[in-house]
């Protein structure tokens, strides 16, 4: 077993683990580690635990020292630093005439290296750019693309639900959505419906998913021929899948059709086929392609 903490650098990031070595750590600390692109100032997420070694990727950097006050304060000048390089890369922009859309910028803990985020329909000739930037903050610059879901991981937002979109509140990492998912969560398959602010297919599809597989398991699918408690046979018209309850549509009386309303577990029917694979419109799987292609910085 070894011992970790986790801690992040960005709101919503990446967790990363490292050595608390004999450092009395908890969450919600800051700490000074060492990371690939040099010192860093983090944010403590997962306080001292004890994993299997197996699931570290080595080698495990220690922690260089519990932050201080004048850590803390070097690292909002450096918040502060990055609006002024933010407005003066968007003017350096706009005199290279660049067709780039510039979303953030970050300044390493230690200033050796500044890191501009930007998002463009296509490959962009920035090294004129980079010369120029160089030139007026003296230091290594960095000119990352980045795709629309990291934009809109890094600026945030409103979902459609009300609430702040899930990226930029908690998750750590995108997760594979698919359009699979919104059929198996009987939602509307019209991309508009099933699409978040960044035009991608919404995390949260992903979040009840599970629930989703298990509870429609337990179900017939529409058009099945089932059994009812009072021995009567019918085909079933709908169900609902969070209540787990059953519309049928019976003949009583000699001829005479009515849909009645069962839960599930007070009918017989065979057991619920794998489902085929659906073939979708080409808008759906255009998008579903481009789950497949987008990537992310975090």
């Amino acid at each position: 077993m070894v011992k970790i903490i986790g801690v992040r650098f960005r709101k919503a990031g990446k967790i990363y683990y490292f050595d608390p070595l004999d450092l009395d750590v908890k969450a919600g600390d800051k700490v000074i580690v060492e990371t690939a692109r040099g010192v860093e100032f983090g944010h403590v997420v997962v306080g001292v635990r004890e994993v299997d070694e197996e699931s570290i990727v080595h080698p495990l950097k220690p922690v260089i020292r519990m932050a201080t006050e004048e850590d803390k304060a070097a690292d909002l000048a450096n918040r502060d630093k990055e609006k002024a390089a933010f407005d003066i890369c968007l003017e350096k922009i706009a005199k290279h005439g660049l067709e780039m859309k510039l979303i953030d910028v970050e300044y390493t803990f230690d200033n050796n290296k500044i890191l501009f985020y930007f998002t463009a329909d296509g490959r962009i000739d920035f090294r004129e750019l980079v010369k120029d930037l160089a030139s007026v903050f003296k230091t290594r610059i960095e000119l990352r693309q980045i795709g629309v879901r990291d934009e809109t991981k890094i600026l945030g937002g409103i979902g459609i639900c009300g609430r702040v979109l899930c990226c930029h509140a908690h998750l750590s990492e995108f997760v594979p959505v698919s359009i699979r998912m919104a059929k198996e969560q009987n939602l509307s398959l019209n991309p508009t419906k099933i699409s978040g602010c960044c035009g991608r297919l919404m995390c949260c599809l992903k979040h009840e998913e599970a629930a989703y597989e298990e509870l429609n398991s337990r179900l017939p699918n529409v058009g099945d021929q089932v059994t009812t408690k009072e021995g009567l046979r019918g085909e079933v018209s709908s169900v609902n899948v969070l209540k787990q309850l059953v519309k049928v549509i019976v003949t009583v009386d000699g001829d005479e059709k009515e849909v009645r309303e069962y839960p599930v577990d007070t009918l017989t029917f065979r057991p619920r086929k794998k489902k085929e694979k659906v073939v979708f419109d080409d808008e759906l799987q255009a998008l579903e392609k481009l789950e497949k292609k987008e990537g992310s910085l975090y």
